[in-house]
């Protein structure tokens, strides 16, 4: 059980409601209007409008780290959906409020920089190198707190010493995140010219290598530099990692009635490590399915994806897995180091959001916007979401869902494109 949570230590979703409702009448399906209303308790509209101003933020952000480096200390939105900028005091700290102002931010002044915050991260890593095996094996991660203006650090344990200049108060105590996917699928009987329907993000697939298969959910849909089609999923949902681009690779296969179906295609590429994301490449006569920007529950009806966002504390996000289909939450860490495994994954974000095995490699969407790829759960060992969630409401110890950002992956990846129509 999660003795602390990353949802204390910034902030959870709340009834408030903001009096800009840009769009009465938005189309979103109803399943994710129903996990909009239920987790974070604003209406569908004021959803599209918080994702909307957090990616304001995210611009913002992206400006005034390259011209206030020695003041700005962070942006995000508080917990009615407002934007708030950081600033320390320094060399362009008056321009900087004149930016905040214009742009209609709520400025708040702070001790100190984002600059110096990423420092003090640096310096814990480095002294988290020199520690023993004892400790430093009991440190999950480590981010940076822009709503605290600190330095926030994961661990499995209370008690473990830390340096000085990390706050008491911001060491958190949580479950290790899991990233376990195995499960065997019989194979079903053969299909004859039968070509399916649509598969979009969301979907369940079963991926195979040998006598080993994962069943994960489908990400984004895209096409590669070449104009391939191709799908965007999770790094950990590839059995043969090794394989990854050869004519052995695993092959992805659609799942039909909890038994395996058609080949669907093969993994192109699978990254593990500081990052996870797998490239699946479609197969030409699977690749009509694939034709489409469409992020769902299985079965059901979609949202369109327009385009890819940046993650920004505070943003409401959603995810939608094969097996818990959507839920929603918000931000609450972004370019954080977080333990999974015997990996360590870097530039990730989280959200206080429940996933569970089978949901890994499904779309994380802000409003209409690609966000991430699901990772790594908190929770993974229950066997429903309902029972974290509600440990969650009673003590404040929210599940936590750990990201890919769609973003790294495109730009590790140039000419390789989300679909946006």
């Amino acid at each position: 059980m999660i003795a602390a949570s990353a949802a204390i230590l910034l902030f959870g979703p709340t009834a408030a409601v903001a009096t800009a409702q840009p769009d009465p009448a938005p189309n979103l399906p109803a399943e994710l209007v129903a996990a909009v209303a239920r987790d974070l308790k604003i209406s569908p509209a004021e959803y599209l409008h918080r994702a909307e101003v957090a990616q304001q933020v995210a611009a913002f952000a992206t400006t005034a780290q390259r011209q206030y480096p020695d003041v700005f200390g962070g942006a995000w939105l508080d917990d009615k959906g407002k934007p708030v900028v950081a600033l320390a005091q320094g060399p362009g700290a008056d321009a900087a409020q004149k930016a905040a102002d214009s742009a209609g931010f709520e400025v708040r002044n702070v001790a100190k920089s984002e600059a110096s915050l990423r420092g003090e991260k640096s310096a814990f890593e480095r002294w988290l190198d020199g520690q023993p095996e004892a400790v430093s094996a009991l440190v999950r991660g480590v981010v940076i707190d822009t709503v605290n203006n600190s330095i926030a650090v994961r661990v499995d344990q209370v008690g473990l010493p830390m340096p000085s200049f990390i706050d008491p108060a911001r060491v958190i105590v949580m479950a290790p995140p899991i990233a376990g996917e195995k499960e065997t699928l019989p194979q079903a009987d053969a299909i004859a010219g039968a070509a399916g329907g649509v598969l979009a993000g969301g979907d369940g697939y079963a991926s195979v290598a040998g006598r080993t298969s994962l069943r994960c959910s489908l990400g984004f849909n895209g096409t590669d530099r070449s104009g391939a089609v191709v799908n965007i999923t999770a790094g950990h949902c590839n059995p043969d990692i090794p394989s990854a681009g050869a004519n052995n690779a695993a092959k992805v296969h659609e799942v039909r009635d909890n038994r395996l179906g058609a080949e669907l295609g093969q993994f192109q590429k699978s990254v593990l490590g500081s990052q996870d994301y797998s490239i699946i490449k479609i197969n030409d006569q699977a690749k009509d399915r694939f034709g489409n920007n469409e992020v769902r529950v299985p079965g059901a009806a979609s949202i369109p994806i327009d385009g890819v966002a940046t993650p920004v504390v505070g943003a409401p996000v959603c995810k939608s897995g094969s097996r818990t289909g959507f839920s929603c939450g918000v931000v609450n860490a972004v370019d954080q180091t977080v333990q999974v495994g015997d990996r360590e994954l870097t530039q990730a974000f989280s959200a206080n959001i429940c996933a569970l095995p089978g949901d890994s490699g499904g779309p994380i969407v802000t409003g209409r916007l690609a966000l991430g790829i699901s990772s790594a759960s908190s929770v993974a060992d229950y066997p429903i979401c309902e029972i974290p969630n509600l440990i969650g409401a009673l003590t404040g110890n929210a599940p936590q869902l750990f990201a890919q950002p769609v973003s790294v992956v495109l730009s590790d990846n140039p000419g390789l494109r989300v679909r946006t129509s």
